[in-house]
């Protein structure tokens, strides 16, 4: 009864945030990675109560369909749709890439939101350490691969989740394939700096190329999300 009691609050504080501070995103053409729980399915929430029409992107259909329809009974009236992007494949991010740029002709919000915390030691399909594969290296070649679409949509932006975490961190470039002994958090740490690294050098192109794309990254806190599901 607390537990219900207390979401219907968080609900409640949720949709009285969007009202008071968010614009119209009417028309607007936004993918979210990683939008199927946490942060990114109540940023997805959040923007199709607003009249967005949101691709929730991620690797679990399942999941997103699931997403998706609790979505749908929040009144909502923009629209939502699901696309399977797995970003620890290259292939599969090019293959998300390429059905979204011969299908779409512009992309107003890109949001590269998902990603994985302190994983037992894995790697990706191409080899790379997960948390350093997944935070950064997918979201780097996806915004890559759908930047020409950002530069025909007038006002578009990305916004890249980075942590705090980056203070504690720095890039060793001898140890992105896990040369040396696994230690989650330095590989957490070091894929947030990266994200953070690369959130500012594309907002520096933008500008020298009076590009009007805005680069923003964006701490969410300490929030408790399945991102957390390795710790205690």
């Amino acid at each position: 009864m607390i537990i219900k009691k207390t979401m219907r609050k968080m609900i409640k504080e949720f949709n009285e945030w969007v009202s008071t501070n968010l614009d119209s995103q009417k028309g607007k053409t936004v993918i979210i990675t990683g939008a199927n729980s946490g942060i990114g399915f109540y940023t997805a929430l959040g923007l199709a109560k607003l009249g967005a029409n949101v691709i929730v992107a991620g690797r679990n259909k399942e999941r997103i369909d699931e997403a998706i329809q609790a979505i749908k009974k929040e009144n909502i009236s923009g629209t939502v749709s699901a696309s399977i992007l797995d970003l620890a494949s290259l292939n599969s991010v090019r293959e998300f890439a390429n059905e979204f740029n011969n299908t779409q002709t512009k992309l107003d919000i890109l949001i590269n939101n998902a990603g994985v915390m302190m994983p037992p030691e894995s790697k990706t399909e191409e080899g790379f350490e997960l948390q350093f594969g997944v935070n950064f290296l997918g979201h780097f070649l996806l915004t890559n691969l759908l930047n020409n679409k950002l530069d025909l949509t007038q006002n578009s932006r990305v916004v890249t989740l980075s942590s705090i975490a980056h203070r504690g961190a720095s890039i060793d470039f001898g140890n992105l394939r896990v040369e040396k002994p696994y230690d989650a958090k330095r590989e957490y740490y070091q894929s947030k700096l990266a994200d953070l690294l690369f959130t500012l050098e594309l907002g520096r192109r933008y500008k020298e190329n009076n590009d009007p794309i805005l680069s923003v990254a964006c701490h969410p806190g300490f929030t408790k999300t399945e991102l957390q599901r390795h710790l205690n």
